[in-house]
């Protein structure tokens, strides 16, 4: 394990109090710190702060405080542009992310996984090929607990496998993983990151800082995975490059349906129980981030051979009078609908889409709904962007509004052999507190 860079002397101002914002508070008062929390909003399950002595501010900005203090944490879903971190960063304080206090404050080995999707399916992969292997290992990040979450409950010799995005890296500093992986990059929240370009960069700050000793994965012909030229600069830092994809010189290779490390067999992509074509992407950077940290090959098999997926994404919720059910919620963007779309290979598809737009262009939608769908169910407060994107599209198109009208009027149309797809290609918080609320709403729904 590499050395970390030591914390900045406290007190502390946390902004930002949703789940990684109290995870951060938390871990710095296991270390006796001074820990002042703020929140602009009102936040729920505040009270566990209150009772590790944490002084909490609510419906504050935080610029008062920073008088107070000498440090600051920014919870990612803070924009750079908020009042307390623009006035911190201009009085020269040690403003650090969420991901950056947690990597700091612990000792562990990280693999680190980003990429516009898949996120969550690799890291949860990457999870169970270590338990496969008997490997002692911890899974955090965007898919349930914060990194700092972690802090003093984890022993030296567990792995952590961290799920990060792009709002998580652009605040990094001194952040350099063990192994950083890199799945693809499509135009996603510009509404934050204001351009392409700005997005692509967050995304390749997790490679900027590793060193010699590090493993650095990406697709091979990182440029033809990037959606909007130009084609990137070459991956920074200077870890030891492995490749994954079709052609020569990826060290984990796919050829004729089959999956091969450095020229020996691996399995048959059909022995891979995850639907879709993306699916076997997120196989490889698995496979070759587990193989080229060591891990047994056949725990490695065994792993691809039995993992069956996550919550939320591409979720098998069942069949109702031979109709399939599919949880997709965790699709936020118009490229994660798109390879929904193409992970069924017979029946019509029912498509529920919308939510909060993030600024996307959903053109891209209009060829794939064209060739797998019976219908469209409309809902959330950017229905009308996507029906104007999608007016020319020979298709049904239903406006609901909300999420329960979609599922009622789909039950209705959709026959046996037919799919129901939430796939919204949208946030969620218009009208849920998260994709999981809202995948957990449609199985209430489908269940009901």
């Amino acid at each position: 394990m590499k050395p970390r860079s030591a914390l900045p002397e406290g007190p502390w101002l946390v902004v930002g109090m949703a789940r990684s914002g109290v995870a951060a508070a938390l871990a710095l008062r296991t270390r006796m710190e001074q820990v002042i929390g703020v929140d602009a909003g009102a936040p729920k399950d505040t009270e566990v702060l209150a009772e590790a002595g944490v002084e909490l501010h609510l419906h504050e900005d935080g610029v008062a405080l920073l008088g107070r203090v000498r440090a600051v944490v920014k919870s990612p879903g803070v924009p750079a542009e908020a009042a307390a971190i623009a006035a911190a960063r201009a009085r020269g304080m040690p403003v650090l992310g969420e991901l950056e206090l947690g990597w700091r404050m612990l000792e562990n080995e990280f693999i680190a996984v980003t990429g516009t999707n898949g996120k969550t399916t690799t890291v949860e992969l990457i999870g169970h090929i270590h338990r496969e292997a008997g490997l002692p290992v911890a899974v955090a990040g965007n898919v349930g607990a914060a990194v700092s979450g972690l802090v003093e409950k984890l022993d030296m010799g567990t792995t952590v496998v961290c799920e990060v995005s792009s709002f998580q890296l652009e605040d990094t500093v001194a952040f350099a993983p063990e192994a950083a992986v890199l799945l693809n990059v499509t135009p996603d929240h510009l509404d934050r990151h204001g351009t392409f370009a700005a997005y692509l960069a967050a995304k390749l700050e997790i490679f900027a800082r590793q060193g010699n000793e590090d493993i650095a994965v990406a697709p091979l012909g990182l440029g033809s995975r990037i959606e909007s030229p130009p084609i990137p600069p070459p991956i920074p830092g200077c870890a030891r490059r492995v490749c994954f994809g079709e052609g020569a010189g990826a060290a984990l290779s796919l050829s004729a349906g089959e999956l091969w490390w450095e020229e020996r067999p691996l399995l048959r992509v059909d022995e891979i129980r995850l639907p879709g074509r993306h699916n076997v992407q997120n196989a490889m950077a698995a496979a070759a981030v587990c193989l080229a940290r060591g891990i047994d090959i056949e725990a490695v098999r065994a792993g691809l051979r039995s993992f069956t997926g996550v919550k939320h994404r591409l979720e098998m919720l069942g069949r109702r009078d031979g109709v399939l059910w599919v949880n997709d919620s965790k699709a936020t963007n118009v490229a994660s609908t798109v390879v929904a779309l193409d992970a069924f290979g017979a029946g019509a598809i029912h498509l529920i889409l919308g939510g909060q737009a993030k600024g996307q262009d959903f053109s891209a939608l209009r060829e794939p709904v064209q060739r797998r769908c019976e219908a469209v169910y409309l809902i959330g407060e950017d229905a009308p962007l996507i029906a104007t994107a999608l007016q020319d599209v020979d298709v049904q198109m239903h406006e609901c509004g909300e999420l329960e009208r979609a599922v009622v009027r789909a039950r209705e149309a959709a026959g046996e052999g037919d799919v129901v797809l939430l796939s919204p290609a949208c946030a969620s918080f218009d009208q849920f507190a998260d994709f999981e609320a809202r995948g957990e709403r449609f199985r209430e729904l489908v269940q009901g």
